[in-house]
């Protein structure tokens, strides 16, 4: 039947309108007056076939006139590609401290003409393995595989099937990408702070995690301090344990007496975490003593709801996870490309000064 004389043609010629949501590749044929493999052709942009521009043209205009939009999944199932990313992560899509690296990698996905598909999975194991499969099934482009704190961690067996990117971690598999904080720099910019303003007695309150940032952020301590030629003293580091008891800041609160109690205090602490710091600021306020007066301290994470909201407000390193979430996801292109080999890429930590140093 002519589409013209058709009784439901209507619903195929109101532009952006009527039954729009409906419209099939039947209709764009209808309309066009071409085959629905011409249409298919056509819209899954197949410009090395042999089809006439003005073909061509007369498909695009029933495209638009009708609103006519492909359904992706099953140009991924033809064509083995998508406009899907995926991200697979432990609880970073529920924690707003760490959900920037959900925003920086979601608005890099979309600049560069990307959907981010986001799989959080509490830790467990087999949600894991179900969500890779997921991407998979849905011919993802590639997946990043995230952590809301940096670690190591052992790569789920199925990640070998697509391109994969670290998100915050790092495997124990030297092929890998991954996109991790520079603790190393962020802990000798904390220190080098410190001794900008004159101090060279400055402590270091270190968790005993077995992480990352334990051991980069005291190498960038060590760092600052043999570049200006001061010797590391083992007595100002403090090591904190802050299972034994309730969390960082009381762990921060039991170190800071113990500054505090001895002849020869530091002048200056840079805190593991601004947890640690507030524990800290407790200490110092219940000795009569003033920050920055009579001791300037600094933090790391940059949790704002603490590190701005202390009186004085705090100075601290901050993590970079917009931008770990934006470089995962140029990192994980450059992969599919083939033109991203092994390595570990580290992201500076910016300092963000506040009033207590």
């Amino acid at each position: 039947m002519n589409p013209g004389t058709d009784p439901d043609s209507d619903r195929v010629r109101r532009p952006n309108g009527g039954r729009s949501s409906n419209v099939t590749m039947r209709d764009v044929a209808e309309l066009a007056d071409v085959s629905i493999a011409t249409v298919s052709l056509v819209v899954n942009n197949k410009k090395r076939e042999r089809i006439g521009e003005e073909t061509r043209a007369r498909v695009l205009e029933a495209v638009a006139e009708l609103g006519y939009r492909p359904n992706a999944l099953a140009q991924s199932l033809v064509s083995g590609q998508s406009p899907f990313i995926g991200m697979v992560a432990d609880a970073i899509a529920s924690l707003p401290f760490a959900g920037q690296i959900l925003r920086g990698a979601q608005e890099e996905a979309w600049r560069n003409g990307y959907v981010l598909l986001v799989a959080d999975t509490d830790h467990a194991p087999d949600i894991t393995a179900e969500a890779i499969k997921m991407m998979i099934d849905h011919q993802a482009v590639g997946v990043l595989f995230s952590t809301w704190y940096h670690r190591e961690v052992q790569a789920p067996p199925l990640l070998a099937s697509l391109p994969a990117v670290f998100v915050n971690c790092i495997p124990q598999t030297p092929e890998a990408v991954s996109v991790v904080p520079d603790e190393v720099q962020g802990g000798r910019l904390a220190t080098d702070m410190l001794l900008d303003r004159g101090h060279t007695r400055v402590a270091f309150i270190n968790s005993t995690e077995e992480a990352p940032s334990t051991v980069g952020r005291l190498a960038g301590y060590r760092k600052a301090l043999a570049a200006r030629g001061i010797a590391f003293d083992p007595d100002l580091v403090l090591p904190i344990f802050p299972e034994r008891v309730d969390g960082f800041q009381e762990a921060g609160y039991e170190a800071g007496n113990e500054l505090l109690a001895r002849t020869e205090r530091p002048t200056a602490v840079f805190c593991y975490n601004d947890r640690v710091a507030m524990g800290l600021y407790e200490a110092v306020k219940e000795h009569g003593l003033t920050i920055p007066g009579d001791m300037a301290v600094i933090g790391f994470d940059d949790q704002e709801v603490i590190a701005a909201h202390l009186r004085p407000t705090l100075t601290t390193i901050a993590l970079p996870h917009y931008e770990i979430g934006a470089r995962s996801v140029r990192a994980l292109l450059n992969r599919v490309e083939g033109a991203e080999r092994g390595h570990v890429q580290r992201v500076d930590c910016p300092a963000v000064v506040r009033t207590s140093i």
